[in-house]
């Protein structure tokens, strides 16, 4: 069993920030890529920032210079530092970890609840 468990989300004005955060705990043998999706009603699931084992990292063109992804691999937490806030980051943000379980051995995507961020004009 794998749990997913995002903090840090809420109500901010533009131009403001905000620090989530996602904890990752259960049967974990090893754990590959993370990343934050973020979904709008009415919308697709996008991705918003990435980051593999290694430490390389992706971001959503729609985020570059304002969000920093950056994981903890000895705590298996993953962190996204989100600056200069603008209306449209207004979302549900939802961490995603790529998880080697223990028993049995086998990979799978695992999804948090979701925290929701309210960027207001």
């Amino acid at each position: 069993q794998v749990h997913v468990v995002e903090s840090g989300g809420g109500l901010v004005q533009a131009g403001g920030s905000l620090r989530l955060s996602c904890a990752v705990s259960g049967s974990i043998l090893r754990i590959g890529a993370m990343g934050w999706y973020r979904q709008t009603v009415g919308i697709q699931r996008e991705l918003v920032a990435s980051t593999a084992s290694g430490g390389s990292t992706t971001y959503a063109d729609s985020v570059k210079g304002r969000f920093t992804i950056s994981r903890d691999n000895a705590q298996n937490k993953v962190y996204l530092q989100m600056n200069n806030l603008k209306p449209e980051d207004t979302s549900v943000y939802y961490c995603n970890a790529y998880v080697t379980v223990l028993y049995p051995n086998m990979a799978d995507d695992f999804w948090g609840q979701g925290t929701l961020v309210t960027v207001s004009e």
